[in-house]
Protein backbone atom coordinates (compact mmCIF):
# COMPACT_ATOMS: atom_id res chain seq x y z
CA UNK A 1 0.00 0.00 0.00
CA UNK A 2 1.48 3.55 -0.66
CA UNK A 3 1.16 6.25 1.29
CA UNK A 4 -1.92 8.16 -0.21
CA UNK A 5 -4.05 4.53 0.48
CA UNK A 6 -3.44 4.45 3.99
CA UNK A 7 -4.13 8.15 4.52
CA UNK A 8 -7.75 7.13 2.39
CA UNK A 9 -8.30 4.40 4.88
CA UNK A 10 -7.54 6.49 7.53
CA UNK A 11 -9.69 9.11 7.09
CA UNK A 12 -12.76 7.14 5.96
CA UNK A 13 -12.24 4.30 9.27
CA UNK A 14 -12.03 7.82 11.42
CA UNK A 15 -15.23 8.91 9.40
CA UNK A 16 -17.01 5.78 10.49
CA UNK A 17 -15.60 6.19 14.02
CA UNK A 18 -17.29 9.71 14.41
CA UNK A 19 -20.44 8.60 13.09
CA UNK A 20 -21.12 5.39 14.32
CA UNK A 21 -19.99 7.40 18.26
CA UNK A 22 -22.82 10.11 17.35
CA UNK A 23 -25.34 7.80 16.43
CA UNK A 24 -24.44 6.13 19.46
CA UNK A 25 -25.10 9.24 21.63
CA UNK A 26 -28.64 9.86 20.19
CA UNK A 27 -31.34 8.91 22.48
CA UNK A 28 -33.52 6.24 22.07
CA UNK A 29 -36.55 6.20 19.73
CA UNK A 30 -39.82 7.19 21.39
CA UNK A 31 -38.17 8.21 25.04
CA UNK A 32 -40.74 10.95 26.44
CA UNK A 33 -37.90 12.97 28.01
CA UNK A 34 -35.73 13.27 24.92
CA UNK A 35 -35.07 16.92 23.19
CA UNK A 36 -37.43 15.75 20.33
CA UNK A 37 -40.21 16.32 23.01
CA UNK A 38 -40.30 19.97 23.99
CA UNK A 39 -42.93 23.03 24.76
CA UNK A 40 -43.03 23.90 21.06
CA UNK A 41 -44.28 20.26 20.26
CA UNK A 42 -46.89 19.81 22.74
CA UNK A 43 -47.71 23.45 21.32
CA UNK A 44 -47.86 22.56 18.34
CA UNK A 45 -50.30 19.35 18.84
CA UNK A 46 -52.51 20.70 21.49
CA UNK A 47 -52.83 24.32 20.02
CA UNK A 48 -52.74 23.58 16.61
CA UNK A 49 -56.41 23.39 15.40
CA UNK A 50 -57.05 26.22 17.63
CA UNK A 51 -54.58 28.80 16.45
CA UNK A 52 -54.50 28.42 12.87
CA UNK A 53 -57.80 26.86 12.19
CA UNK A 54 -56.39 23.91 9.79
CA UNK A 55 -57.82 20.62 10.37
CA UNK A 56 -54.60 19.05 9.48
CA UNK A 57 -51.87 19.16 11.87
CA UNK A 58 -49.13 18.92 9.45
CA UNK A 59 -50.44 21.33 7.04
CA UNK A 60 -51.11 24.25 9.92
CA UNK A 61 -47.02 23.21 11.11
CA UNK A 62 -45.62 23.49 7.44
CA UNK A 63 -47.83 26.57 6.29
CA UNK A 64 -49.00 28.59 9.16
CA UNK A 65 -46.01 28.04 12.06
CA UNK A 66 -42.90 27.61 9.65
CA UNK A 67 -44.53 29.42 6.32
CA UNK A 68 -41.10 31.20 5.80
CA UNK A 69 -38.52 28.55 6.80
CA UNK A 70 -40.91 26.28 4.09
CA UNK A 71 -40.64 29.25 1.47
CA UNK A 72 -36.85 29.67 1.80
CA UNK A 73 -36.49 25.87 1.59
CA UNK A 74 -38.43 26.11 -1.80
CA UNK A 75 -36.58 29.03 -3.15
CA UNK A 76 -33.18 26.89 -2.48
CA UNK A 77 -34.70 23.52 -3.50
CA UNK A 78 -35.71 25.57 -7.15
CA UNK A 79 -32.16 27.29 -7.67
CA UNK A 80 -30.59 23.93 -7.16
CA UNK A 81 -32.80 22.00 -9.76
CA UNK A 82 -32.28 25.37 -12.19
CA UNK A 83 -28.26 25.28 -11.72
CA UNK A 84 -28.54 21.31 -12.44
CA UNK A 85 -30.43 22.28 -15.44
CA UNK A 86 -28.40 24.89 -16.53
CA UNK A 87 -25.39 22.51 -16.16
CA UNK A 88 -26.12 19.84 -17.82
CA UNK A 89 -28.56 21.27 -20.74
CA UNK A 90 -26.38 20.73 -24.11
CA UNK A 91 -25.52 23.98 -25.91
CA UNK A 92 -27.89 24.77 -29.08
CA UNK A 93 -27.77 25.24 -32.05
CA UNK A 94 -25.69 28.09 -32.79
CA UNK A 95 -26.00 28.25 -36.74
CA UNK A 96 -21.83 26.99 -36.88
CA UNK A 97 -20.73 23.63 -37.40
CA UNK A 98 -19.37 21.89 -34.49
Amino acid sequence: MNLRTLLVLLIATLAVYVMLGAAAELPPYGVPDSPAFNQLAERYVGKALEETGVLNMVTSIVLDYRAYDTMFETIVLFTAALAVIVALKTGGETGGKR
